[in-house]
């Protein structure tokens, strides 16, 4: 596809999406879009001047002259450090609890403030200068969801250094693989992370990784968790937290477009992706996002139930809520096991919690585990006023539960690693309608210039399903590039169309302007020539009232091509026959996607392999279905649920030869 898919005439369609839709949106939310796609520099510029605190201010908003490389704020200096912190003591804030660390892991709860933050913050960033840490060098940081990893990040920012966060518990050959790649002059790690019933030695992995590594660290700062596992030190490599914790130092401009963090992104290619970040744009539409998309007040608790290792993770645990001054809640903990599926509700009550993000995956344990929400019901729940989900697909009864059960708007949004916060959305901050229709994922976002286009490149009809690629340029804070391979980022993500980014995700628009996103493009499963969403079949499976999780994903079939296979799994005590259930799942298909589908394999099993952020593996199991090679990624939460997946395969008459050998020891 080498031709541009729409019109260029850019301006006369924004006029027209505008004003076609200006009659049932709200008027708030119209100006604001409107005014980005057609008047972005003086709209952007505004809100930086206003939202943001500039050592030096920028002389330009916008430069796309070098486009899919975008700049933004030119000639502006800052650091996200000070506007995170420093600038709230100025403005006598010190005393507030910026951080609550929520620990059922190790039965600990733990109370940060900015003044606080400001002292250890200020002491690491003197101890990594030290060290020699300067402006621009990389540090990995390789820990637990604990305010030391925040500390990390900010004291890095701090001297314009660049972090790179590992997801704690990543393998030593997935920690060797970024170490080489970013060429960090310090690490950063705890010597252990908790999971229910075992430990994680990181200490042990982070040695191992950096002994395999071509590259090598000048030096490792280790925080170890006296109270759960005292680990010895290699003084050779090691250095202790407390004794890196040096005189405090200012924080250093640096450029907006000056990277603030690399994060590490799974993908197609065989070379690492590194996002980077740069600081103007993503500080700007962080702290525009904290009101305008989730309504949060100054004094508000927010709680971002994710890991630091996530994007989401980087913008809406530590950078957008300390950015706009706001309380942030981590918790370290499962939504069941930790020790029962109470946990959400206590936390909100506990910590008078006004808005929750989440993944649908952690609702639908809760609802699994506890549907009458007997655990849940002691607490309170009213300082709640929203729930945003985000990272994947949520079926329509655990939407209703969730409605039901916390009484308050369940909004969904859709947003990738590569943008750094929400592409679409429904603002609370922008007094839209929060009655959206069932599983759209909102409007698009302020600067996001949307298009879903057909098979040959072509704008597709209302409601047709297409692939959503977005017109450039795109908003501030959007990655910058893929760090050290340019030329990866450009054939990645704007060779296919020229002129837009291409997302990868498959979806349409309604005639509204709403946003409905079905799945990466890879699950849309072709039978007979019919794209069929597998998100839409499994929502249609997640009706039956004894399933209670499900995954489809497309297999090889000599005649149609494609076909669907569903793996489910059962609400407790339900004692049906399987042979059974496969029949009422294929009739549920039938009557509400029709006979298109050609759905006959079903199979139960004990649980779904997913990645700790909740990510349904569907590539993993359809490559092991089809006895492709399977790799197993870092962030399985359980290996062995491979092992039930590959004898339900088995019995469907898939997967029929062995495992791969590095697999052996996992799926038999």
């Amino acid at each position: 596809m080498d031709q541009q898919p729409v019109s260029s005439n850019s301006a006369a369609k924004v006029s027209n999406a505008c004003s076609n839709h200006a009659d049932v949106h709200s008027p708030l939310y119209m100006e604001a879009y409107c005014q980005s796609l057609e008047q972005p520099e003086s709209f952007w510029g505004d809100l930086a001047e206003q939202l943001i605190d500039w050592d030096k201010p920028f002389e330009k908003v916008l430069d796309d002259s070098e486009s899919p490389f975008t700049k933004w704020y030119l000639g502006g200096k800052l650091n996200a450090c000070y506007n995170a912190v420093d600038r709230h003591i100025l403005d006598k804030k010190g005393s507030k609890v910026a951080l609550i660390h929520d620990s059922p892991t190790t039965n600990t709860v733990r109370h940060v403030t900015y003044n606080e933050l400001y002292d250890k913050v200020s002491r690491l960033a003197g101890g990594l200068r030290k060290l020699g840490v300067q402006k621009g060098d990389r540090v990995v940081i390789y820990m637990p969801l604990i305010p030391e990893a925040i500390i990390a990040m900010l004291a890095t920012a701090r001297l314009g250094a660049v972090h790179s966060v590992v997801f704690g518990g990543f393998a030593a050959s997935e920690l060797c693989t970024r170490i080489e790649h970013a060429e960090p002059k310090v690490i950063i790690a705890a010597n252990c992370g908790v999971e229910p019933h075992k430990i994680i030695y990181y200490l042990d992995i982070l040695h191992e990784a950096v002994a395999i590594s071509r590259w090598k660290p000048l030096k490792n700062i280790i925080y170890r968790r006296s109270n759960i596992l005292m680990s010895e030190l290699d003084d050779a490599c090691d250095v202790a937290w407390e004794s890196a914790l040096d005189s405090p130092v200012d924080c250093v401009p640096v450029d907006a477009n000056d990277p603030l963090y690399i994060l590490y992104t799974s993908g197609t290619t065989d070379k690492p992706k590194g996002i980077q970040r740069p600081i103007g744009g993503h500080l700007v539409t962080l702290m525009y996002t904290m009101n305008t998309i989730y309504g949060l007040q100054p004094d508000d608790v927010w709680w971002n139930a994710s890991d630091l290792g996530w994007v989401v993770g980087h913008s809406y645990i530590c950078y957008g809520p300390l950015l706009y001054g706001a309380t942030s809640v981590m918790y370290e903990g499962k939504p069941d096991r930790t020790p029962d599926p109470g946990q959400y509700f206590r936390i909100i009550d506990q910590h008078k919690v006004s808005a929750v993000f989440s993944v649908p995956t952690a609702f639908r344990v809760i609802r699994r585990v506890d549907p009458e929400v007997t655990f849940g019901r002691k607490y309170s729940l009213k300082s709640l006023r929203t729930i945003f989900i985000a990272g994947e697909h949520c079926d329509l009864e655990t939407m209703k539960w969730m409605r039901n059960t916390f009484k308050v708007p369940v909004l969904n949004q859709w947003w990738q690693t590569e943008t750094g916060s929400a592409i679409t959305a429904t603002c609370v901050g922008f007094a839209q309608n929060l009655q959206t229709p069932p599983f759209t994922t909102g409007l698009p976002f302020c600067g996001y210039d949307i298009y879903v286009l057909d098979k040959n490149g072509h704008e597709a009809k209302p409601n047709e399903l297409g692939r959503i690629v977005v017109k450039l340029p795109l908003p501030p804070g959007n990655m910058a590039t893929l760090y050290r391979s340019d030329e990866l980022f450009r054939k990645t993500y704007f060779q296919r169309f020229p002129g837009y980014y291409d997302t990868m995700d498959a979806g349409y628009k309604d005639e509204n302007g709403y946003i409905f996103v079905t799945a990466r493009d890879d699950d849309v499963i072709n039978v007979a020539g019919h794209r069929i969403s597998t998100s839409s079949l499994e929502d249609a499976i997640l009706r039956h009232p004894d399933v209670a999780d499900a995954a489809v994903f497309g297999v090889p079939e000599p005649t149609k091509g494609q076909i669907p296979l569903c793996l489910y799994v059962t609400k407790p005590n339900v004692s049906k026959p399987a042979a059974k259930m496969s029949v009422e799942l294929i009739n549920i298909i039938r009557e509400v996607i029709g006979p298109i589908a050609a759905f006959k394999l079903a199979a139960q099993v004990q649980s779904l392999p997913r990645t700790r952020s909740g990510k349904t593996l569907r590539k993993a199991m359809a490559d092991l279905a089809a006895n492709k090679h399977i790799t197993l990624p870092a962030t399985v939460e359980d290996p062995q649920v491979f092992g039930d997946v590959l004898r339900a395969l088995r019995e469907l008459g898939y997967a029929m030869a062995a495992p791969d050998p590095e697999l052996r020891q996992t799926v038999r």
